[in-house]
């Protein structure tokens, strides 16, 4: 059979060159003045740039150095579609933040990602919209190697950024971009709210007007200068430094503050803003100094890559989301990290006080399932079982924790970030790393112990207390409310008849977000002072008394994150059943204590008469559930914590080898207190920190 059709061959950067600045010089004649371009990087551009440690551009200089034609079009063809091009936008805006509603910001982000803005066809910025338009494209350019970024500068005679400072010249768009940013910069550090966070500052001239006014007198300079550039060893340029230096300690204090005053997403936004900026502003203030000749090359060499990696960064949503949250998220683990302090137990004496709140806690869990189960007898919507299981929940969760019971499974979402805090922690950051990690295996012990102890608590009292109440029920009132439910009562528990260890797992991530609510209310009180306004509410100290006013504001401010985070959980735990209806989808939750007591009134609903398979599965299923809650909740609240201090993940593998070998040294202490007082001195100090914190 006779091939038809030819394979074509593979175009080459040579045959590019040649075709379009070759004799025929047929890059003038394209209908669009980019293609040309476009198609040699495409040809530059490598596929895997992962697997590449350099990006070799040899090919392309050896050919234009064997062929003057093509090299004088190449040229003559890049200066002229570069001619003029505005750029101080890249420089201002590209890769900064440009709104500090993080929300919308995300937004504009996501859909410039599926439909890029496109700016007018005189900029740069459109030039580099349309060759360098993937997102990894300022990755390889970096790997590109100087020396051959010089070589090609002088094979195409690319003049140098100081040869003018007029008007649409380099150093004007420079010099305009410097001028954007550190108007902006000015302006923005000087909202209440960012002030606020830097009282520090309150008496002291402010470093940004100060540097405003420094770097207008070296422009005005290097304009009128025959060299349009200063040295490192100017003493303006020192000064300019220094001045610098105090704005970026002015941010860095606001962040340091955090902890003191809390902080908003708005000003953490301005905050982040700020940091981009004058890490632009420093840049920009490099590419105006010159020491040696070769230093005119290589600086209009770095802005052009520069140029490239800010317009390919502009619209990137996970950076942006990674830097807003990570400060955000740290001040919120801080909280739970302190709450989560109180969760873990040391000695016998702690360890059976957690067991005695545990029993408290399952006592209210038994309560709440025959209420729930009361409920779902009345005729309502889905968004009427939904709010009246919601109610239940939240006001039990909310008793449970005014009383100072304890509902085992919230603790993970406390009780990991002060783990992370304690890795972090100088303390346990005393000698070597293999102490540091055995210190935490211990920590960790106590942890689950605490956790396990907590478990059992819950679920002997749960089960007990629910048997009771339906027994109750149906002694004086003659009705028994499990007996047309019971079966899916028992059925529900089982892991392999249902989806209980999905529905557990759905449970585990509402017991993360629960903690994380927490922090977040702490956090914003805080930054509000609400603690401040309420001690200080002129109506309440007049008419409640100056001692009842402030005991209001402690009660608030030691409390309310936690009813509120209650409310919520018990908000999230009673609508996704009926959230899940609606949608048509298998939704619910299933939680350790409220399956021990859904276990008890199944077997009463039966009548005793389930099969003996019906019934090991359910309490298998109960222990199940249970860990499926404490491993999603616990590992969620972990990556998070990690995240929020910026530790490596990979540390993740040395702790869990720690942890690991600790258990098998010691099995019995991760389910009861085992460590004798001369137990590991960095963990004790640990502890003992904390709390004279």
């Amino acid at each position: 059979m006779k091939v038809l059709f030819k394979a074509k061959p593979k175009t080459t950067i040579a045959g590019l060159l040649t075709e379009f600045f070759g004799e025929a010089q047929s890059w003038r004649e394209t209908n669009d003045n980019l293609e040309p371009l476009v198609e040699l990087i495409r040809l530059i551009r490598p596929l895997k740039i992962k697997n590449i440690q350099t990006v070799d551009l040899q090919e392309a200089i050896s050919f234009l150095k064997e062929n003057y034609s093509c090299r004088k079009q190449l040229s003559i063809y890049l200066k002229e579609i570069l001619k003029d091009k505005k750029f101080n936008k890249i420089l201002s805006d590209a890769a900064i933040l440009q709104d500090v509603d993080f929300i919308f910001e995300v937004k504009k982000r996501i859909f410039a990602k599926f439909l890029p803005y496109q700016p007018q066809k005189d900029t740069l910025e459109y030039v580099l919209n349309q060759v360098f338009y993937l997102a990894n494209d300022g990755i390889w350019i970096n790997k590109i190697p100087l020396n051959q970024l010089v070589e090609l500068y002088d094979l195409l005679k690319f003049k140098s950024i100081y040869v003018s400072a007029e008007p649409n010249s380099v150093l004007s768009e420079l010099f305009v971009a410097m001028h954007l940013i550190t108007q902006r910069i000015s302006g923005r550090a000087m909202e209440t709210d960012v002030i606020k966070m830097v009282p520090e500052f309150d008496y002291i001239e402010s470093p940004f007007s100060a540097f405003e006014n420094e770097l207008f007198l070296i422009k005005d300079r290097i304009r009128s200068s025959n060299t349009h550039y200063i040295t490192s060893d100017d003493l303006s340029y020192a000064q300019l430094l220094v001045l610098h230096k105090q704005c970026e300690e002015f941010v860095e204090k606001a962040f340091d503050n955090i902890s003191k005053y809390g902080i908003s997403l708005r000003v953490n936004q301005n905050l982040l803003k700020i940091r981009q900026q004058l890490k632009r502003l420093k840049f920009l203030i490099s590419l105006l100094v010159v020491d040696k000749e070769k230093d005119k090359k290589e600086n209009g060499i770095v802005l052009a890559s520069r140029l490239i990696k800010f317009n390919c960064y502009k619209n990137n949503v996970r950076k942006f989301i990674g830097e807003s949250t990570q400060l955000i998220s740290y001040e919120i683990t801080q909280h739970t990290a302190k709450t989560g302090e109180n969760y873990i137990t040391e000695g016998r004496n702690e360890y059976f006080k957690m067991f005695r709140t545990a029993l408290g806690g399952g006592f209210i869990v038994g309560i709440l399932c025959i209420v729930k189960m009361l409920l779902s007898k009345a005729e309502a919507s889905y968004f009427g079982h939904a709010f009246l299981y919601s109610m239940n929940y939240a006001i039990g969760f909310i008793a449970i924790y005014l009383l100072g019971f304890t509902l085992a499974t919230k603790q993970p979402a406390m009780t990991a970030s002060a783990l992370i805090k304690a890795l972090e922690d100088g303390v346990l950051k005393q000698g070597r790393d293999a102490e540091k990690y055995k210190a935490f295996a211990i920590l960790f012990a106590r942890v689950f112990r605490s956790q396990f102890i907590a478990f059992v608590g819950n679920v002997i009292m749960a089960f007990p207390v629910s048997l009771l109440g339906i027994w109750l029920i149906d002694y004086f009132l003659h009705y028994n409310i499990a007996a047309t439910k019971w079966e899916s009562l028992l059925v529900d528990l089982s892991p392999i008849h249902s989806l209980a260890i999905f529905h557990a797992a759905i449970a585990g991530i509402f017991l993360f977000l629960s903690g994380i609510i927490t922090g977040s209310v702490a956090n914003r009180d805080k930054h509000n002072q609400v603690y401040f306004r309420i001690a200080e509410h002129p109506f309440l100290k007049r008419n409640l008394g100056k001692t009842r006013t402030l005991k209001l504001a402690k009660v608030y401010e030691k409390r309310w994150a936690g009813i509120i985070s209650n409310f919520w959980f018990g908000v999230f735990m009673g609508s996704t059943a009926s959230i899940g209806l609606f949608l048509g989808l298998n939704l619910d939750i299933r939680h350790i204590s409220f399956a021990s007591g859904n276990l008890a009134l199944g077997l009463y609903g039966a009548n005793y008469t389930v099969s003996n398979s019906m019934l090991l599965w359910g309490i298998f299923g109960i222990g199940i559930i249970g860990l499926v809650n404490f491993i999603i909740s616990f590992s969620l609240s972990m990556g998070l914590a990690f995240r929020s201090r910026a530790i490596s993940l990979y540390e993740l593998r040395f702790v869990t080898i720690s942890i690991w070998n600790h258990f098998k040294s010691s099995p019995v202490s991760f389910f009861f207190p085992t460590e004798k007082k001369d137990k590991s001195v960095v963990v004790e100090n640990y502890l003992h920190v904390e709390d004279s914190k």
